[in-house]
């Protein structure tokens, strides 16, 4: 039986943990968590949108991921009762340019394998969102919202009934190559030979990988921070579902939308704004040494030179609320300071980004010896976990 070392207690590893212990009597799984919870960063503080691969790349490993994500993850909330819902979303054009872009995305999304896209008429559009102005609605009906945190403890569940282990508050130090076969982590707790180590350290991925291989990551994490605000209770009614800007196709931030959540509630947001700290989700946050690696790095500087208008724009977002509601005018020009409140969502997002400043867009995994690294696992990486697990488990474990 292979020993294995899932670095990461997020939805990633616990979905590759839960795909290997379903294989009986051919792993024995230990999943090493830094933290005193699981699911504590970017897997417990989304939005809980599932995606179902509209905007991607077709013939992207994003996008084929994402289409055979979403159904996966669909059966898997179907199975142990996870609180999902399959509402749909709409994708929202507000001028003739932004249409050309909409259109190339309802391309895309039927290349990628999507089912129902349709553009709505102006009276389906009334029906479904009353107060959204729109010249073009492009409906996508197979995406929903989903609680991450229920898949979370359901994929733990699954890895502890089948004598998986999960080790809480473990930060894994430092590697040594015990032979060509084995590797022996160095943890705060202990330390362990393993036959494989998977890492799915999100954040700090690139960091780990550093720790673990001796060498330079090829690539450098830069966090971007997500805020939402809350829709207040008596202006709830303002959205019914999902509805969603075009995005700027040079971007991987998909622009400030209005989200339904799991738990009845309503979201607008995010904007996204350089984190000063990996685990920053506030304004206040801030860790000297994360910011000058961040300052530091040659790719950061020029994906700011290339985006600067951008970069300002929404910098401006996170510190001006006035600022945040006109963009969430563009979707519905009803929107009012007053319907809104600060304490919604705060997220850090994981973004790889190449030293020639472009943002990199797909999933990014390597392997070395006996250690596989997931070194870039974006959005959708949540609504993909189990089907990135089985991608990892075929492409770099069974093969």
């Amino acid at each position: 039986m292979k020993r294995v070392a899932i670095i990461g207690g997020g939805i990633l590893g616990l979905a590759i943990g839960y795909k290997l212990t379903s294989k009986k009597n051919k792993y024995k799984v230990e999943i090493l968590e830094k933290e005193n919870k699981l699911g504590k960063h970017q897997s417990g503080n989304n939005s809980g949108v599932l995606h179902c691969g509209l905007y991607y790349e077709p013939g992207s490993l994003k996008a084929k991921l994402a289409v055979e994500g979403i159904r996966e993850m669909v059966q898997f909330s179907q199975n142990y009762g996870v609180s999902h819902d399959i509402c749909g979303k709409i994708v929202v054009a507000t001028n003739n340019y932004e249409e050309k872009f909409l259109q190339n995305l309802a391309n895309r999304g039927k290349k990628n394998g999507l089912k129902g896209l349709k553009f709505l008429s102006k009276k389906e559009l009334s029906l479904r969102e009353p107060n959204v102005i729109a010249t073009k609605a492009l409906l996508v009906p197979e995406e929903g919202i989903i609680d991450y945190n229920h898949v979370v403890n359901e994929l733990s569940k699954r890895i502890n009934s089948r004598d998986g282990e999960i080790v809480l508050a473990c930060e894994v130090l430092s590697s040594k190559k015990l032979n060509d076969n084995q590797v022996t982590l160095i943890t705060n707790k202990f330390e362990k030979n393993y036959d494989l180590v998977i890492s799915c350290s999100g954040l700090y991925s690139d960091r780990v990988f550093s720790k673990l291989i001796h060498k330079k990551s090829p690539l450098q994490i830069i966090p971007f921070r997500g805020e939402y605000m809350h829709v207040k209770k008596e202006y709830m009614d303002i959205v019914n579902h999902l509805v969603y800007p075009v995005p700027d196709p040079k971007f991987p931030f998909l622009g400030i939308h209005f989200t339904r959540l799991i738990n009845g509630g309503r979201e607008v947001g995010p904007n996204a704004v350089l984190a000063l700290k990996r685990e920053g989700y506030s304004n206040k946050d801030f860790s000297l040494n994360d910011t000058i690696e961040i300052l530091k790095y040659k790719g950061l500087r020029n994906f700011i030179l290339k985006n600067f208008g951008f970069t300002i724009n929404e910098f401006v977002s996170s510190f001006s609320t006035k600022a945040f509601i006109k963009k969430a005018k563009k979707l519905i020009p009803s929107s009012e300071r007053f319907m809104f409140e600060k304490g919604g969502t705060s997220g850090v997002r994981a973004q790889a980004i190449s030293k020639n400043g472009e943002l990199l867009m797909d999933f990014k995994i390597v392997r070395e010896d006996n250690q596989i690294h997931i070194l870039n696992a974006p959005s959708p990486g949540a609504t993909a976990s189990l089907s990135i697990a089985k991608y990892i488990i075929s492409k770099y474990i069974t093969n």
